[in-house]
């Protein structure tokens, strides 16, 4: 997947028709729909696939999952109506040339009847029409944790993505919540959820191990969220992700946040610049967007470079290069 190019005059276009007619943005959940929609069931999915193309022929993958649970149902409606502003600095200011973006919804695989949704890679509107399409269950379990494991899982193995594969570069994860993750990733529910077969339960921590070879893993805290202050939160991500984990005081520059950290991670950019590209487009997310992203510009390095798989050179950024 991947073909094709973003249109803001399509977006702009859809959401005037929907404004004229009362139709919701989220149709799906809208509709008053209790389970999955089959276009971002994970279950019998081989991979979703990001791939280079000739309208994109060097790809690059990133992928946001949020929470749909509890008060966290908010953040897939502010990412669609920032979904210009993301693509607008991704491209425009030229963080990424070609990205191609997936969405994804994260649940409580414990009792939810959505406990994960995984849209396409996608270049153009479909990445708008998949969110459409995730189902704001907002269950959750009550307790403090949902199943975030699980949708690490399905990206670690059920993902295929040329920026890695042909060349070396790591992509992009980002999750957005406000509790822990399991602390396995229980077979029964890769059965049930994802229809794998497995010998036995995975430790959380083997398969971040497992998903950051193939990804830049980062989980972003909205600071005011209902468990944000609890300092087990701040302690699990951390040791899982160290100074991946973003702390967010305005949900509103979710879509910012994540455009700045990609163009960091790409060393298009550093934070002062993007800051300053944030002014010229008028918005007023600069503030939130520097305090989250601090401690992430302190602790830049340079890159190191490493063979790339199977042999490829490491000529070029990027080529078989790993972020630090």
């Amino acid at each position: 997947m991947g073909s094709g190019y973003w249109s803001t005059d399509v977006y702009e276009a859809a959401r005037s028709y929907r404004a004229r007619t009362g139709a919701s943005a989220f149709a799906h959940t809208d509709s008053g729909a209790t389970t999955v929609h089959p276009a971002l069931d994970p279950y019998g999915v081989t991979v979703r696939e990001s791939r280079d193309s000739d309208d994109h022929p060097e790809s690059l993958a990133i992928a946001v999952l949020f929470d749909v649970t509890g008060s966290m149902g908010t953040v897939p409606r502010v990412l669609q109506t920032k979904l210009p502003s993301l693509l607008g600095l991704l491209q425009r200011k030229g963080y990424v040339e070609h990205p191609h973006i997936l969405f994804g919804g994260i649940g409580d695989a414990t009792c939810d009847r959505a406990p994960l949704q995984i849209g396409q890679f996608e270049a153009d509107n479909r990445m708008d029409d998949d969110l459409g399409r995730i189902l704001l269950e907002g269950g959750g379990g009550g307790q403090m944790t949902e199943s975030y494991e699980l949708a690490m899982y399905f990206m670690a193995r059920h993902t295929s993505i040329d920026c890695h594969d042909r060349r070396g570069r790591r992509g992009y994860l980002f999750m957005i919540g406000d509790e822990l993750a399991y602390p396995v990733v229980k077979r029964r529910e890769i059965e049930k959820v994802i229809g794998d077969r497995v010998a036995e339960d995975i430790p959380v921590r083997e398969i971040v191990r497992e998903l950051r070879t193939r990804y830049d893993v980062y989980f972003i805290i909205p600071e005011g969220s209902y468990h944000a202050a609890d300092p087990r939160l701040k302690e699990f991500w951390r040791d899982l992700l160290g100074q991946n984990v973003l702390f967010l005081d305005d949900l509103d520059a979710v879509c910012e946040t994540i455009a700045l950290t990609v163009g960091l991670g790409e060393e298009s950019i550093d934070l002062e610049t993007g800051l300053e590209h944030l002014r010229e487009m008028g918005s007023d997310a600069g503030p939130s967007v520097s305090r989250a992203l601090a401690r992430l510009e302190a602790s830049r390095v340079p890159v190191a470079v490493s063979p790339g798989p199977r042999g490829l050179g490491g000529s070029g950024r990027g080529a078989g290069t790993t972020r630090l």
